[in-house]
């Protein structure tokens, strides 16, 4: 299949603007100048897309003047060229420093208002380039007319694969074409230096070599879990992407002005943004709206549905500041806060150019790939942990960037990666004790009912002052009437007995077996494990039947430990080792198999 095609959409307006000039009641000013194109020049090392131009390259304005300046050693004019979007960004620009990223906020609107900080300048585009300026503190709305939705396709994706996993995509290849499915490949991601490091978050994906409209591939997913039990996800790309025309509105609801498809807003200060009734939690019971301040940019886009998406361009550093304090209590140790803030800072450069690449922006504030709250959702001990790290990242000792994944709660000994995701093994993502104080009598986990009971484990996640006993170890009961509606999809019926099997070296289980009065499955990948049983606190457990007098289950009780996946760092153990004494470049080596904290800017 050729290539999606990017459409140039025609200006309309002349590039979109109702008058040279602002309304008279406006409290911005209108200017206008040729587009400078900046000059060529060569990539970065390895890249094979466009990559945003660094500060240093950007023209600047002062407020209320037509004279194009020289740009200032500050090289604040973040958005004088423009931010690639996900299709021409590929990896991540490092030449002015730390790279800027566009996060998205919120996206399906038809409308979103916000304020400046500082200064700001708003940028229409076009081939005669359209700037209005206007003070701190004064209010713009943008809303979204004429919105055309992008065209899409898709492909439904079997699975994914680490890059260096050949043999397992291999297998996974013979094994769809064994049951008579057509499949191909695709790669993810990219490989670059930076620093004598090496960044590589290449993935490969295995998809069936269909390509349809959303709609038909999620009725193809429907028919792939109806026919062999395996859930699928979605590969989409934009054909031809969406259009609209974006208006400004100033504080009287006047427009001042159009622009096609984007709009940029920056304050040259540097002040940022406060935008008003930002959604997040969507999908989930906590959906909600909430005022929130963000440093860095404002871009204004077109979402794949035609409507507004509202996205911050902010340098990683500062979305760092308000990421770090989502992921762990603020009021933990700085040692463990300064751990958290490498392995984030790691899982930020490890996302980028996996997800969204439909969408205009790289990355988004929820869940699905971090959670940010800008500004609004900062404290002053996680700021002080990421500027106490600044650009550092973990690398193993081949130099290649550590895949820096944490959970919540290991349960006192962490995992093999393979055990949880398969694929090969990661040398820095091995499973090992998390015990700050080993006694001879201290049991494996290769018993594991003997470990789950052991009543003075001196591991760091249940010695730290946030423990919680509750997720280091628990208790789950299911009526067997809960688990026949549970597993009713796998067709075994009611379920007579049940085990857990092929552990790792933390306890933690990768098959279940079921066997019921209409058959017998088994079930891999402890996430599809836990995601069966109702989202189960972790595969660290061993199950029991409780059987009426006839032999009939009638309770199925799980015992574990842990709270997660288990592999990398434990965050409520990285508490207690830094509390037990240990800096934070120490608790990461103890994680990540001896991995070293390096700078890369």
């Amino acid at each position: 299949m050729p290539p999606p095609v990017r459409t140039a959409v025609p200006l309309l307006l002349s590039a979109l603007l109702l008058a040279t000039c602002a309304s008279p009641r406006s409290s911005g000013h209108l200017i206008e100048r040729p587009v400078a194109l900046p000059p060529e020049e060569p990539l970065d090392a390895g890249t094979d897309g466009g990559t945003p131009p660094s500060s240093e390259d950007a023209g600047t304005e002062d407020a209320g003047s037509e004279a194009v300046t020289s740009p200032g050693a500050s090289g604040s004019d973040l958005l004088a060229h423009g931010i690639p979007g996900p299709g021409e960004l590929k990896r991540l620009d490092f030449r002015g420093g730390e790279p800027r990223l566009p996060i998205r906020l919120m996206e399906g609107r038809r409308e979103a208002t916000f304020s400046p900080r500082g200064r700001m300048r708003m940028r229409f585009g076009g081939t005669v380039e359209k700037m209005l300026d206007a003070a701190a503190g004064t209010r713009w709305t943008v809303r979204v007319t004429q919105g055309v939705p992008a065209v899409l396709s898709a492909r439904v994706q079997l699975g994914e694969h680490r890059f260096a996993d050949r043999e397992g995509l291999a297998a996974a290849q013979e094994e769809w074409r064994a049951r008579g499915i057509a499949v191909r490949t695709h790669v993810l991601g990219a490989v670059y230096g930076i620093a004598g490091k090496v960044i590589d978050n290449r993935r490969s994906l295995l998809l069936v070599d269909e390509v349809l409209s959303p709609e038909d591939a999620a009725k193809r997913q429907a028919d792939l879990l109806q026919r062999f039990g395996v859930r699928t996800l979605l590969f989409e790309e934009a054909q031809t992407p969406a259009r609209a025309i974006l208006e400004v509105r100033d504080e009287s609801g006047a427009v001042v002005g159009l622009a096609q498809d984007r709009l940029d807003a920056e304050s040259p200060e540097g002040a940022g943004f406060d935008v008003r009734q930002v959604e997040y939690g969507v999908g989930y019971d906590f959906h909600g709206f909430e005022d929130r301040t963000f440093r860095g940019a404002l871009q204004f886009s077109v979402d794949r549905a035609g409507l507004l998406a509202v996205v911050n361009v902010v340098p990683l550093e500062d979305l760092l500041k308000g990421l770090v304090p989502a992921e762990i209590f603020a009021r933990a140790h700085p040692e463990a806060l300064r751990a958290q803030a490498v392995t984030a800072r790691g899982e930020v450069l490890a996302k980028v150019g996996i997800k969204h690449l439909a969408d205009p922006y790289l990355l988004c504030s929820e869940q699905h790939c971090a959670v940010y709250r800008g500004r609004t959702g900062e404290a002053a001990s996680t700021t002080a942990a990421v500027e106490a790290t600044r650009g550092e990242a973990l690398f193993s000792a081949d130099g290649r960037l550590v895949d820096s994944v944490y959970s919540a709660v290991c349960g006192g000994h962490t995992e093999d990666n393979d055990i949880v995701w398969g694929g090969p093994p990661d040398p820095s993502l091995r499973g090992r004790p998390d015990i700050l104080e080993p006694a001879p009598d201290t049991p494996s986990p290769s018993r594991l009912a003997k470990w789950l009971s052991a009543p003075d484990l001196r591991a760091a996640c249940r010695l730290s002052s946030f423990a919680q006993p509750s997720k280091f170890r628990w208790e789950k009961r299911f009526t067997a009437a809960q688990v026949d509606a549970l597993v009713a999809r796998l067709g075994v019926g009611r379920v007579q007995a049940m085990s857990l099997s092929e552990r790792g070296v933390s306890g933690r289980a990768r098959v279940l077996s079921l066997s019921g009065d209409q058959g017998a499955t088994q079930v891999r990948g402890e996430l599809n494990i836990r995601r069966l049983l109702g989202m189960l606190n972790s595969s660290m457990a061993v199950v029991e039947a409780e059987r009426d007098a006839e032999g009939r289950p009638t309770h199925w009780v799980f015992r574990g430990g842990g709270w997660g996946h288990g592999v990398g760092m434990c965050q409520t153990g990285a508490i207690g080792r830094a509390e037990a004494g240990q800096r934070y470049q120490e608790i990461l080596h103890h994680y990540f198999n001896g991995a070293e904290v390096a700078p890369i800017y």
